[in-house]
């Protein structure tokens, strides 16, 4: 039975790079929670008609908490993993001990080079992930990763997926939608039931 959940909450944290402005989704128990992470543009709802806000509001029936956090200062690469463990480190002080980055295109590559940097991270979704800031990504084994890209993808070729998917190391799932751009909008329905089975099967089952 799904335990009723707190309303989203705005935060901000304070950094000398400036204020990272975050959305948490609070599960009642559980000490699992999903970090979403925009482009390079940052934001907060996500590709594929805002997935990021509706997976949020579903998985916290499921005793996972999210924070949807917005970059200090979009675009710059360091500084955008600078703030997404600063996220991380906010959820330690509730008590969470497991946690899943999923970043789109730009923040694909920040999820994976924050998941090399914190053993809290236990798992890590890349969608229509860069291929810069992910070169490391053999550093996240034995924690899985998931990458998904769509075949017409023409900001970022589904040839970076590949690649990522290359250097990583198991466990390891590359997924191409056929007839997707970057955006994954065309998947949609799909993705929605996908990846929420699969962040309650990495985070609570593992």
């Amino acid at each position: 039975m799904n335990t009723p959940s707190a309303q989203p909450i705005q935060v901000t944290l304070a950094t000398q790079r400036g204020s990272i402005e975050c959305i948490y989704h609070s599960a009642v128990n559980g000490d699992c929670c999903v970090i979403w992470l925009c482009g390079a543009l940052g934001g907060l709802d996500g590709p594929s008609f805002g997935i990021f806000k509706i997976l949020s509001e579903q998985i916290v029936e499921d005793n996972i908490s999210s924070l949807r956090l917005h970059y200090s200062n979009p675009g710059k690469f360091e500084s955008c993993v600078e703030d997404t463990l600063e996220g991380i480190e906010y959820l330690k002080q509730k008590k969470i001990n497991k946690i899943a980055l999923v970043g789109h295109s730009f923040g694909g590559a920040v999820a994976i080079q924050t998941g090399t940097k914190s053993l809290l991270v236990k798992a890590v979704i890349g969608l229509a992930s860069q291929t810069f800031g992910a070169q490391k990504v053999s550093l996240l084994s034995p924690r899985p990763l998931l990458l998904i890209h769509g075949e017409r993808d023409h900001n970022l070729p589904s040839r970076c997926s590949e690649l990522i998917y290359q250097w990583a190391k198991e466990p390891k799932k590359l997924i191409i939608l056929k007839n997707n751009g970057h955006f994954l909008r065309e998947a949609h329905h799909e993705l929605i039931p996908f990846l929420k089975q699969w962040l309650i099967s990495e985070l609570q089952n593992n």
